[in-house]
């Protein structure tokens, strides 16, 4: 009885293994003729708006749906990236993921079940994971066919639209001397400032744009004022910056602006384009006189754009406002992309591109972000270096978020200090102060050391300098400047309390700002846990008492500032 029971139960067990086997190669077969399906329709989408990017087309209907041509296609590589990559994450992670997974499994008897993604952040997981799912495969492929099957009247209206000359380029160089993802925005500017509708109604049209900082504003302006059009439009293109504006009166203004383009010849009328770039607000007296100066100097046909981070412009234009926004992750990871690999293909090395789709999360979509990253990883294209990478900035993104509540490139958009990464193996502390950005022909002498020299551990030399973070090869052509401040644990936390400190008590006790003074406080108290949590993590056992004790006297000079304080409350 025995061995024929034997028997039923392996011949039962064989059958199931080889169900589950063949409805595993079932499956493995149709995604992978999904997957080819959703390359073919890509290629179609991309050549497409390639297509139409080379012509000048100035309907808004077929804007928008070029538009949705593009966003189509960012999230379609996206998900074809994540499905081609996905089998090479564990691979990419070696020997790093397994230690991770063996030092947890001591601590957790649920170890043995943890994945790749248990020790990612939430928001990495979740993305990739979503992207990653079979029924997202489906829902993206039957998208982009119905898109592909809506195109033909498109494309038959393209050719009715003349064509843009230009050379021929790579993938690489185009995106790196070309404005990118802003194609939308650059043909509604240029649909604003070529409309005469303005001029026939006698008033001066205005455009705010709003955004946050290093959105990339300047550049989208820049780039529409280099356009043949707009500047056979306009006899002088002027720029002027928010310190420029004193008074509002535009006579006053004639000689510290900045002439980007004059030629009589192109408008007979003589008309012009002012740009205002704005770091905030504008009172309304402020801007009322401004205009009305405008309108006395200027031409009826003369038109004004306004730039500022404050939604409040909104108000002041006789047009709708543009808001810019950051890109989606899907155009992010395939501007980034193109960025890492330069002219080398993603494909040869899917090992890269697995950890290039995590590293992009954690960069929260800044430009300067991905252009100083992206510059550091093209030169070593090795796994452990991508590796390293990838950690410092999952390691540099959540000790921000836990101890102050915000992404680094969140507290950078503020003007707050940021505790930055470095793959060198130091105690030192190093912050970046600060980030801006001048004309490349205006810097009269260029830092020779740049960002990557210090996230990559080559400089090692403490105190504060300047470094370059990234050159712009788009109009304006910002070079990107960062302040670092290299120092050691403990000297830097006194530095910076009272560099900062003395800057509120050496005020008139009228004009000292009691609130912000207890805030800011509050936050060195928190940077000084913050520094000394991450030094003694680094540190070996027999330096956390020094640390300690440097702890200790960071906190009693507190103690007297507050003490100061209280003092100075009540004189």
């Amino acid at each position: 009885m025995e061995p024929l029971l034997s028997a039923i139960v392996g011949d039962l067990v064989s059958r199931a293994l080889s169900m589950v086997t063949q409805r595993y190669l079932q499956s493995k077969g149709a995604e992978e003729e999904k997957l080819q399906r959703l390359r073919a329709v890509l290629l179609r989408i991309d050549a497409t708006v390639e297509e139409a990017e080379g012509r000048h087309i100035t309907n808004q209907a077929m804007l928008q749906q070029l538009q949705m041509l593009r966003r189509g296609m960012y999230r379609g590589y996206y998900t074809l990236d994540t499905f081609r990559y996905r089998a090479h994450r564990d691979e990419a992670y070696g020997e790093a993921s397994t230690r991770r997974s063996l030092a947890l499994s001591r601590f957790s008897p649920s170890s043995s079940r943890r994945t790749f993604f248990s020790v990612c952040d939430a928001p990495s997981r979740d993305l990739v994971l979503d992207a990653g799912s079979c029924s997202n495969l489906d829902k993206m492929l039957s998208s982009l066919e119905r898109m592909i099957g809506d195109m033909q009247e498109f494309v038959m209206f393209l050719a009715s639209y003349p064509r843009i000359s230009r050379q021929p380029y790579s993938a690489y160089l185009f995106h790196d001397q070309v404005m990118f993802g802003r194609q939308m925005e650059k043909e509604t500017i240029l649909s604003f400032l070529l409309c005469r509708e303005a001029a026939r109604n006698g008033s001066l049209g205005v455009l705010p744009i709003i955004g946050p900082a290093r959105v990339g504003k300047s550049t989208l302006v820049e780039h529409v004022c280099h356009d043949e059009r707009v500047r056979r439009r306009f006899s002088l293109i002027v720029f002027f910056s928010g310190n420029d504006l004193n008074g509002g009166n535009l006579a006053t203004l004639k000689g510290s602006g900045v002439i980007k383009h004059q030629n009589l010849a192109s408008s007979p009328r003589g008309d012009s384009l002012a740009v205002i770039e704005l770091a905030g607000d504008m009172d309304e007296e402020t801007w009322r006189g401004l205009y009305t100066s405008a309108a006395n100097h200027l031409t009826p046909g003369s038109k004004i754009i306004l730039t500022s981070r404050s939604e409040k412009i909104a108000s002041l234009g006789t047009a709708q406002s543009l808001v810019l926004k950051f890109l989606s992750q899907e155009a992010y990871w395939y501007f980034f992309k193109t960025a890492a690999f330069g002219s080398t293909d993603p494909g040869e090395h899917p090992n890269l591109a697995a950890l290039g789709m995590e590293i992009v999360v954690h960069m929260n979509r800044s430009f300067v972000a991905a252009n100083t990253v992206a510059s550091l990883l093209r030169t070593n294209l090795d796994t452990r270096f991508w590796r390293r990478v990838l950690r410092c900035l999952r390691d540099f993104a959540s000790k921000h978020l836990s101890m102050f509540g915000e992404h680094p490139t969140n507290l950078l958009q503020k003007d707050q200090p940021v505790y930055m990464w470095t793959m060198a193996k130091t105690s030192n502390v190093v912050v970046m102060r600060d980030i801006y950005h001048e004309p490349s022909p205006q810097i009269s002498e260029v830092p020779r050391i740049t960002a990557q020299d210090v996230l990559s551990g080559r400089v090692t030399s403490e105190g504060a300098f300047q470094a370059v973070a990234w050159r712009s090869r788009i109009p304006p052509c910002y070079t990107y400047l960062v302040s670092f401040v290299v120092s050691r644990t403990d000297e830097h936390v006194v530095l910076a309390c009272s560099m900062d400190l003395q800057l509120y008590l050496h005020k008139p006790s009228t004009e000292l700002d009691i609130t912000g003074l207890v805030e800011l406080l509050t936050s060195q108290i928190d940077r000084t846990i913050f520094i000394c949590k991450a030094g003694w993590q680094r540190k070996p056992v027999d330096q956390h008492y020094r640390r300690a004790g440097a702890f200790y006297k960071i906190s009693k000079r507190l103690c007297r500032f507050q003490q100061l304080l209280h003092c100075t409350v009540y004189m």
